[in-house]
């Protein structure tokens, strides 16, 4: 027993001794195209679980489970796998080549990333190269013509406009219809104060399976903002600066002094007219040339342990239109530092300081409208009266627009603190969680102070001095616990998370008025208090979340999420909201029977139903609330008190959109050609609709669940690389859109929005069977050259002089048949130029400031349009006659429906890059100089300044109004690119 004991001894020991010699020690480097040394790349014994990954330097050692007929398979993301049999070697030193296929892209999703060649929703990546390729002040701009179903809409072209984004439609009617805003897992609504050069890529999630991740938020689609990281060991320092100039694409001609004169002569109007000699051009009074100029420096890099970017910018506009201005200064910092191979942990944070001061407009001149004040004031009077005023028009009391520009002093200013830090931990092998905590506080003041002294309503009131304060506090917490395996043909990645948000809102505001002079223009130097109030509110969020990810053998590919969202803003029983969503794919190309030397590189067929919430709406929707302000007579006395302001209801619940969403990928020639299309149906219910109750209830109106919208569309993307050589290249991008909105549901009522100036009635409608932004008034059927009035088109097809609100209908849609961006890059040495066309098709606009400017019912300067009014009988015309104080010769009407389709160079850009020997001689890494134009050129029919405006802004019913707004201006831009 005993030899038998030793004998198992000894062939254990030869055992382990032979297999120590048949096995080897593996070490190397592995270096990309440039021989930088790649950290982190994966080299594992194919077949088995041994492997290892690259330290800082590239470099790696294996020293078990090697032998002669091993494989490595050394991988890393964005580079070609490369499969290596070990032999006799000892020392196995490879470079990887980048791997140009999109297919293999990581693009960021909610909770994680994916590769691109497995998603199943219907999400579009835009990356850094299409931000480089043109300055940018504001995200919206990143967004505008980049992506299929992406609908951005500049509906003001001052510098503090923002944009408005609608991913495949609109969706609701008074609840948001903007998508949410990630940035950096920080979600997010405010996007003005982002710092476009701190962005590195941007990933929209349109589809409900893609966006289902973020629930009740999601609603509306979501767009994913990452910021920029360290990218090379030794530290980058990146200058970039420009300077441009700007200007009104379009000034509309009005009637000089001797056409107004005779004008106002046959309108019955006279005064002196030796007194009013001036010849004023408002136009050129208002509108100026804007400057602007901006300053980014950034410094990155990455080590074995640490990622770093820290940034610093200052942008500032001066606009178009005389004060109106913007400001902006940026700090930011990115870090992540592992702390072991099982623990990260990291920040993004960036602080704003913001500023700007806006411009009345959407108003007419005798509400201080800047823009229709240029148009509307007579050329016959100066700026300033010999007494210091500003001067009015000679019939009314109605100043010129410089008393709105520069007679009233106001000015918004922020200070905005958004970030996270978080924190990774890996365990089991396969699992890793993640805790992140974020924040996104703002501080907002707004002053104003209305001269006393120069102005007519300041000189009335004795000067107004107004402070606004507004204080907004958020912060969200994060759980996730994620797993990752892949075995066999199989690869599963779950994902499990609890979020909790929190909304803090604080106002205060003071007005006062009768100021004794001009020298302290804070609240304190007026001394009648005419209003002062403060309110505070809050809005919290809980939820849970899930996720799981499937492939099989890189074919049928599977996504499910699953999330319950519970809202403040809901009654106590129907705060919680269910959304589950799924999504498959099949990537038909991998199948056996497609042949390996196919042009056909990559083709995936998608499709996807999710369910989402929308919760925005004001907090406590569901009570029934006081409101102040109602005064009550006590004992012969005027009391203050209060009143009933809203009714309650505790079945008020979640406004849900239900998605349905097929598409195809494919990719074409070494993925020289690559096409995506897309269709869907979107069907918003139990809209959150501030909808008419019964006269017996107390209350007009009430947030309830009514009502149904549907969005339907074709979404169609195609990017190609044309030329690709080794001095010259030529890419171009196009995509288009159709999208088809109805309201569905709305329990048989109609709503009429949008008033419009001189009390001429509302002109939006909200009606089931059709689409939001309809417009609504009569049918101009021409003008009675007998009588020289204007006669309309009755419901019984009649002309009539008087019709009556009955007799209103259907005029115009402000929804585009398509909307689509074309892009085109060529380079050729160092030269580069990119352009940008942006545009829209058959969208209808309500041109209220013709209404302004060719109704001829008061004493306003008109356009020269008017010159062609009917002056006597027998004149044939379609401008009626002047008429004071009538309005029915200028309804709301056909005669002012046009045609806003309109295609726009948005951006043309030509830029030169120094040759890498010139570069090498300065010490520096690169230099880029170009100079760039902005809305150069746009075809259009429409009249107006802009055919792109809302004078709404990004309302969701009333849509293409133009009542003197502020236009898109004309930027020439010239800047410099520098990295050390």
């Amino acid at each position: 027993m005993i030899q038998q004991k030793w004998l198992k001894v000894i062939i254990l020991f030869l055992f382990i001794h032979f297999s120590a010699i048949a096995q080897k020690k593996i070490s190397g480097q592995i270096l990309d195209n440039n021989k930088v040394p790649l950290p982190g790349v994966s080299i594992i014994i194919k077949g088995t679980t041994i492997g290892t990954s690259t330290d800082f330097d590239g470099n790696y050692s294996i020293d078990q489970g090697i032998e002669s007929n091993s494989i490595l398979v050394i991988s890393y993301l964005g580079f070609n796998t490369q499969e290596i049999m070990v032999g006799d070697q000892t020392i196995i030193n490879v470079t990887l080549e980048e791997n140009i296929n999109a297919l293999n892209e990581v693009v960021v999703v909610g909770y994680g990333s994916q590769l691109k060649k497995d998603i199943t929703g219907s999400v579009t990546t835009i990356d850094g190269d299409n931000f480089e390729s043109r300055p940018n002040t504001q995200l919206g701009s990143l967004l505008q013509g980049q992506s299929a179903g992406v609908q951005v809409v500049s509906s003001s072209g001052k510098p503090s406009g923002g944009f408005s984004v609608r991913i495949r439609g609109t969706n609701s009617i008074n609840a948001s219809s903007e998508p949410l805003y990630v940035v950096d897992g920080v979600p997010t609504t405010d996007t003005r104060s982002i710092n476009p050069s701190d962005i590195d890529t941007i990933t929209v999630l349109k589809d409900a399976s893609s966006s289902a991740i973020y629930g009740a938020q999601g609603a509306n689609g979501v767009v994913l903002i990452t910021t920029k990281r360290g990218t090379t060991a030794k530290p980058e320092i990146s200058l970039d600066t420009y300077s441009g100039f700007s200007q009104v694409w379009k000034t509309l001609p009005v009637l000089n002094g001797e056409q107004y004169r005779d004008l106002m002569t046959e309108m019955g109007l006279s005064t002196d007219w030796e007194n009013y000699t001036e010849r004023t051009d408002w136009q050129n009074e208002i509108f100026q040339n804007g400057f602007s100029q901006n300053y980014q420096a950034s410094v990155s890099g990455r080590s074995e342990s640490t990622n770093y970017f820290v940034s610093a910018g200052y942008l500032s506009q001066e606009g178009a239109v005389r004060s109106s201005e913007m400001q902006r200064t940026n700090f930011k910092i990115n870090l992540d530092q592992e702390i072991n191979d099982w623990l990260k942990v990291g920040t993004r944070m960036a602080y704003t300081i913001y500023s700007d001061v806006d411009v009345n407009d959407n108003n007419s001149v005798n509400q201080g409208g800047v823009l229709l004040g240029a148009l509307t004031t007579p050329s016959i009077i100066g700026v300033f009266n010999e007494d210091g005023m500003f001067t009015s028009n000679p019939f009314q009391n109605w100043e010129n627009p410089l008393a709105s520009t520069d007679g009233l002093d106001r000015e918004f200013n922020e200070q905005r603190i958004i970030g996270n830090i978080y924190l990774e931990a890996k365990f089991l092998k396969n699992f890793k969680y993640r805790f992140n905590y974020g924040i996104d506080n703002g501080h907002g003041v707004f002053d104003s102070f209305l001269d006393p002294f120069r102005t007519g309503f300041g000189v009335a009131i004795g000067g107004q001095g107004i402070n606004n304060t507004d204080k907004r506090s958020y912060y969200i917490v994060e759980n996730t616990l994620s797993f990752n395996k892949s075995f066999n043909k199989h690869s599963v990645e779950a994902l499990v998370g609890s979020v909790a948000q929190k909304f803090k809102f604080e106002n205060s505001a003071i007005q006062t008025r009768n100021f004794s002079s001009a020298t302290i223009s804070t609240p304190n130097g007026g001394s009648e208090v005419f209003l002062a109030s403060a309110s505070k509110s809050e809005k919290s969020n809980a939820s849970f979340l899930s996720r799981i990810n499937y492939s099989y053998d890189d074919k049928y590919l599977l996504t499910a999420n699953f999330r319950a969202d519970g809202s403040s803003v809901f009654g106590p029983n129907k705060r919680w909201g269910y959304f589950p969503s799924f999504s498959l794919g099949w990537r038909v190309s991998n199948e056996r029977f497609f042949k390996d030397d196919s042009f056909i590189n990559d083709l995936k067929i998608r499709a996807g139903w999710g369910l989402v919430g929308n919760d925005n709406i004001a907090p406590y929707s569901y009570l029934g609330r006081v409101g102040s302000g109602a005064n009550y007579p006590f004992g012969g006395v005027a009391q203050p008190g209060t009143f009933p302001a809203s009714i309650e209801n505790l079945e008020l619940k979640w406004e849900e959109s239900e998605q349905t969403n097929v598409g195809i990928d494919v990719s074409l020639f070494n993925s020289r050609i690559n096409f995506t299309a897309d269709a869907y149906i979107k069907k918003t219910r139990d809209l959150l609709l501030n909808a008419p109750l019964p006269t017996a209830t107390g209350f007009d109106s009430a947030i309830q669940n009514i009502g149904e919208i549907e969005n339907k569309g074709l979404e169609f993307a195609l990017n190609t690389v044309n030329v690709t050589s080794k001095n010259f290249s030529w890419n171009t991008g196009f995509n288009i859109s159709f999208n088809r909105n109805e309201v569905i549901n709305l329990v048989g009522q109609e709503l009429l929005q949008g008033g419009i100036t001189g009390g001429r009635g509302e002109a939006s409608l909200v009606r089931e069977g059709k689409p939001l932004g309809t417009l609504y008034g009569y049918i101009f059927g021409g003008v009675d050259p007998m009588t020289g009035d204007a006669y309309y088109i009755d419901r019984n097809g009649n002309s009539t002089f008087t019709p009556s609100p009955e007799d209103r209908t259907i005029i115009g849609d402000a929804n585009p048949d398509f909307y689509y961006g074309i892009t085109s890059s060529l380079n050729y040495k160092g030269f580069g130029l990119f352009l940008f066309l942006q545009g829209s098709q058959g969208n209808d606009m309500l041109n209220v400031t013709r209404i302004e400017t060719e109704g001829m019912i008061d004493p306003k300067n008109q356009s020269t349009a008017v010159l062609d009014r009917w002056r006597q009988p027998g004149d044939i015309t379609n401008i009626p006659r002047a008429s004071f104080g009538n309005s029915d010769n200028s309804r709301v009407s056909t005669r002012f429906i046009e045609d806003a389709s309109y295609l726009r160079f948005k951006t043309i850009t030509l830029s030169y890059d120094l040759s890498k020997e010139v570069i090498k001689q300065l010490g520096i890494t690169a230099f880029k100089i170009y100079g760039t134009v902005e809305n150069i050129f746009t075809i259009t029919d429409y009249s107006g300044f802009d055919p792109e405006v809302n004078a709404f802004g990004g309302n969701n019913t009333v849509q293409g109004i133009d009542f003197g707004t502020y236009p898109q201006t004309r930027n020439l831009i010239f800047g410099i690119n520098i990295t050390f």
